[in-house]
């Protein structure tokens, strides 16, 4: 055989070898993974709040200044960047924020988590630029009701947005 065939052959197994690979990782099922894709949401006052998330598990693991360092940018769930959906021009703790789709990180310490909306949605938190913040407001974090295996977002009718994991909650209010 000539050298050209056998080149042209080794592309061909190559570019279908790829293809395959590609076709197996888009068709993985996301709610298999370890820590699922999630949603919470809520229409009040005539806008519709959205979250999209993965939502991790604590598996036996300290969560807050371990796991998940104080006084730095976290993702605000697994996965993908944590993405909120806002349907109308709001008020988050009093401050304006206008329609649209945003990356939501949080900053969490012991007593105050910086809640931030940023214009930016990419995957996780390693492209992060603070630049590119939209609005941040500071919120308590209070001591859990009860223990959250699994982180959860809750949208109220009242526009109250809660997110709880392990021993740790914080809320904040869309108007």
């Amino acid at each position: 055989m000539n050298q050209n065939y056998v080149l042209k052959m080794k592309r061909t197994v190559f570019f279908i070898a790829l293809l395959l690979a590609a076709f197996n990782i888009s068709a993985q099922d996301k709610a298999a993974r370890p820590s699922p894709p999630a949603q919470a949401t809520a229409t009040f006052g005539g806008k519709t709040v959205t979250i999209d998330y993965g939502q991790p598990s604590v598996k036996g693991r300290e969560i807050w200044g371990k796991l998940i360092p104080y006084g730095q940018v976290w993702r605000a769930g697994a996965n993908e960047t944590t993405v909120f959906t806002l349907s109308a021009d709001a008020t988050v703790e009093g401050q304006k924020l206008a329609a649209g789709k945003y990356a939501f990180f949080v900053i969490p310490n012991e007593k105050e988590w910086t809640i931030v909306f940023n214009k930016t949605i990419k995957w996780g938190a390693f492209s992060y630029k603070q630049e590119e913040d939209v609005l941040r407001v500071n919120v308590p974090v209070k001591k859990a009701k009860s223990f959250a295996e699994k982180l959860i977002y809750e949208v109220s009718d009242k526009g109250v947005v809660s997110l709880t994991w392990e021993n740790a909650t914080a809320s904040f209010k869309v108007k």
